[in-house]
Parts: C-alpha cells; sequence; structure tokens
C-alpha cells in the first residue's frame, strides 16, 4: 500500500475495534440507524439486513475472528425465516442476499447459502415488468396503496444478485433481467448532466414513464447525493458484468457530476440541489458509497480517467475518516457520524447509518488491495 495511503490501515483497525466491540449488544441483530448512541435493530424483513453482517465479513477476512464469522452465519439464517416467507420481499432481495448467502459461498464454498441466494435471485427476477422493461420496487406499504408502477434508483445495486445467479447457474435469463432493467436506467433514471431521479413511476399495464419523483431528495428535479452513489457503484458493476460501454458511459457521467458538486471537505450534502440553508446536513453514507463505486470505476478505468476518480475515493474517505469517524466517541456504536436516511420523512437525520458503516469499510478494503468485492 502506498505510503500516503497509511491512514488506511489506522481506519480498519479502528473500524474493527469498534465492530468487535458492538457485536457484544448487536449479536446477529439487524442494525439500521443509530439514535443517542445506540443501532436501533429492524426486523429481518428490514432492507439494509444485510450490511451488518457483509461488514462482519469483511472484517473477518483479514482479521480471522471467529466470532465475526458465526454472527454473520447467524444472521444469513435469520433471514430464511423472510425468504421462505415470500410476502415481505421487495426489490431489496439483493442487498440482502448478496452481502450475506452470496458472500458465504464465494468465500467458503457453503452449499446451502448457494440455494438461498438462487432463490433470492428468482423473486427479484420475477418483479420485473416486461412492459415497462423495469424492476418493481416495494410492494404496498398500506392498505389500498398501488405502487406497482415504481421503480428507483437504489435498485441498481440489487443487479449483481442476479449477474451472480446467471454465473453459477449457466442461465442467462437472469442476466437478461439485470441488463432490460440497466438500460430502463439510463433511459429514464440518468438526466444529461449526470444527476439522477430517485423514483420513476411508470403505467405497470402499458409500460410509458409517467413521471420522476424525488422519493429521499428534495424535490423531483433535485440531486439527491446517494442516489447518484447508487447510480455510480451500480452502473459501474453492470459495466463490470457485461462491459457494454453504455454502461461505462453512464457511470461516468454521474461521477463526474457527482465530483463537480462535492463541497471542500469532499463530504456530499444529502442533495446537491437543495436550498442553501439545507446544504450543510450532509450524508456520509453518499459519500462512503459513491467512494467504493469510485474506487471501482477507477480501476475499469485508463489513464486521467483512473487518476481522477481514483483520488476522488480516496479524498472522500480520508475525510470521512478524519472529520466524520467516531472513533473517540465510546457511547456511539456507528462509525460514521452525519448520515441523513430520509430527509423529507424527517428520519434518521444527522445520525449514523449502517450502510455508510459498510461502503466506508469496503472501501478501505478497495484501497487495501483487496478483491473482487462480493458484487462482483
Amino acid at each position: 500500500m502506498n505510503t500516503e495511503l497509511s491512514w488506511v490501515n489506522e481506519a480498519w483497525d479502528k473500524s474493527l475495534e469498534k465492530t468487535l466491540h458492538n457485536t457484544a449488544r448487536i449479536g446477529s441483530g439487524f442494525p439500521h440507524a443509530s439514535q443517542n448512541g445506540v443501532y436501533q435493530l429492524e426486523a429481518p424483513n428490514w432492507w439494509t439486513a444485510g450490511f451488518w453482517p457483509g461488514m462482519l465479513w469483511l472484517l473477518y477476512q483479514e482479521s480471522g475472528q471467529e466470532q465475526l464469522k458465526a454472527l454473520a452465519e447467524e444472521c444469513e439464517v435469520k433471514l430464511d425465516e423472510v425468504l421462505d416467507g415470500f410476502e415481505r420481499l421487495d426489490h431489496d432481495l439483493g442487498f440482502m442476499w448478496t452481502l450475506t448467502s452470496v458472500a458465504n459461498y464465494k468465500l467458503h464454498g457453503n452449499e446451502a447459502s448457494r440455494v438461498r441466494a438462487l432463490k433470492a435471485a428468482n423473486y427479484l427476477a420475477a418483479r420485473f415488468n416486461l412492459r415497462g422493461q423495469y424492476i418493481r420496487a416495494w410492494n404496498p406499504w398500506t392498505e389500498g396503496e398501488r405502487n406497482e408502477g415504481v421503480a428507483i434508483i437504489d435498485c441498481c445495486m440489487n443487479m449483481p444478485l442476479l449477474f451472480w445467479a446467471s454465473h453459477v447457474s449457466g442461465d442467462p435469463r437472469y442476466a437478461h433481467v439485470a441488463e432490460a432493467h440497466t438500460d430502463t436506467v439510463l433511459k429514464h433514471f440518468i438526466r444529461a448532466d449526470g444527476s439522477v431521479y430517485h423514483i420513476v413511476n411508470f403505467d405497470p399495464h402499458t409500460g410509458e414513464m409517467l413521471e420522476g419523483l424525488g422519493g429521499q431528495g428534495y424535490a423531483p428535479e433535485s440531486a439527491w447525493s446517494r442516489g447518484a452513489a447508487w447510480a455510480i457503484y451500480g452502473l459501474t458493476l453492470a459495466y463490470h458484468h457485461t462491459g457494454k460501454d453504455d454502461y461505462y458511459q453512464a457511470a461516468k457521467r454521474v461521477a463526474n457530476f457527482f465530483l463537480s458538486r462535492l463541497p471542500e471537505d469532499s463530504v456530499p450534502a444529502w442533495d446537491f440541489r437543495a436550498p442553501d440553508e439545507l446544504r450543510n446536513l450532509r450524508d456520509s453514507s453518499a459519500g462512503s458509497c459513491a467512494a467504493s463505486g469510485l474506487l471501482l470505476l477507477a480501476d475499469k478505468s485508463e489513464g486521467g480517467d483512473a487518476d481522477v476518480y481514483r483520488a476522488g475515493g480516496e479524498r472522500i474517505l480520508k475525510s470521512l475518516y478524519e472529520n466524520y469517524g467516531a472513533w473517540d466517541v465510546p457511547a456511539e456504536e456507528g462509525l460514521l457520524l452525519h448520515g441523513t436516511s430520509n430527509y423529507p420523512q424527517g428520519t434518521n437525520i444527522d445520525v449514523p447509518l449502517i450502510y455508510g458503516d459498510f461502503f466506508f469499510v469496503e472501501g478501505l478494503a478497495r484501497l487495501k488491495g483487496w478483491g473482487p468485492s462480493y458484487w462482483e
């Protein structure tokens, strides 16, 4: 590792130390957001259920700490009730089973994990709307709600589960669905300047695009930073799995937009187009996710582009470590402070978020030269 990146080892060691401490309380639970220093545990069907075990797997790979492996496997088994229950599943199957079952299978060849992940891939592929060429995001949140036409940018990160399923099964249909959905992202989610919609609503019967929505961003035409991060990383992964240049060019367009809007400390505002009085509210999770994606994009690029994306990813992660880390706050379980989950709904604002912690650790792993990641 470059001596200029010696801080990476420090950040890794502190992440491992804090996580080991957290296991005493969290165990094989499913943390989401930290409130008053304590990670709130969600039901196994919540979309973030994969990030804690995914982080345990990352830290286990280098440390060999068996308790991390054991807890990650316990989390995976607990998810069986969700997988077999079916009705509580939505598009977040990729987030949940890529970081648990695919990770376990890649690391240890666990056959039960392979079967779990293939089941999850089947359920995910079954959400594909043929007319609109998109994967439906959510099931109804309330009785009578109609959201069968809704797709969201986050789903880019669920496509690696389908690419993996095609690879291990030899059946190209999973990848066909993933590519069709990604093509729809390019057509309807990515704006000319590289900013993205969080939500696009389609007519589920005809496939016609009806409207773009702001979702967790400030407004329909604003620029939610975590949405851009999902796009940078997800499109780069799609390029990795397919070699399609359209995906690569779109990932670069979003990455250039993201990097050009970063403030002085390189950690993004929760929405790049939020009013000035709200611009100082940051989202460390958007920063860490984008950073890991930028490092992968750098590996897929050449010359000056590779230098720009690698430097951008390193700069974000270093700032997160130096300016946003809770290393000296023993009463705080989260690794990174100042995450923003859902500002429009007023939930989990300016708090640590488990996915922010995961992508930070994953970004460090990339800087340490590990790979491929579970998504690849």
